[in-house]
């Protein structure tokens, strides 16, 4: 799904202008116009302005049935290990880390990828 293209039916569903909407959210009339055709891709703040001037809550922009999504069962918290990278004391290898695959060609980078997958799926001795 295209957020423009759903931001779009939503608006015309409630029979409403991009006029309107510019004089609901403050956004200007081409800036909608430039979303709904794909051009623009919206941020999160843009979109909860969306929302309600729709008078719609947030996740019916991502979801098209009646009912809400049903909830997913994540574990909590506390059970899951934190991620590396999550601390700001790891920030700096990460970007490093960010850099150098970035110079890497695709060929090696896919190298790199099956040699840690092997590390990772060895089973330890």
């Amino acid at each position: 799904m295209v957020i423009g293209q759903r931001i779009r039916e939503l608006r015309e569903s409630k029979n409403l202008t991009q006029g309107e909407i510019q004089q609901l959210t403050g956004l200007q009339r081409c800036y909608t116009s430039r979303v709904e055709c794909g051009h623009t891709i919206p941020t999160i703040e843009t979109l909860e302005k969306y929302a309600r001037a729709l008078e719609i809550p947030l996740y019916k922009l991502f979801y098209e049935g009646e009912e809400p999504p049903k909830k997913l069962n994540l574990p909590s918290a506390e059970k899951v290990e934190p991620l590396w990278g999550s601390s700001s004391k790891e920030w700096p290898e990460l970007k490093k880390f960010a850099k150098a695959l970035g110079r890497m060609d695709a060929r090696h980078r896919r190298l790199l990828l099956e040699l840690t997958l092997r590390m990772a799926t060895r089973k330890k001795s």
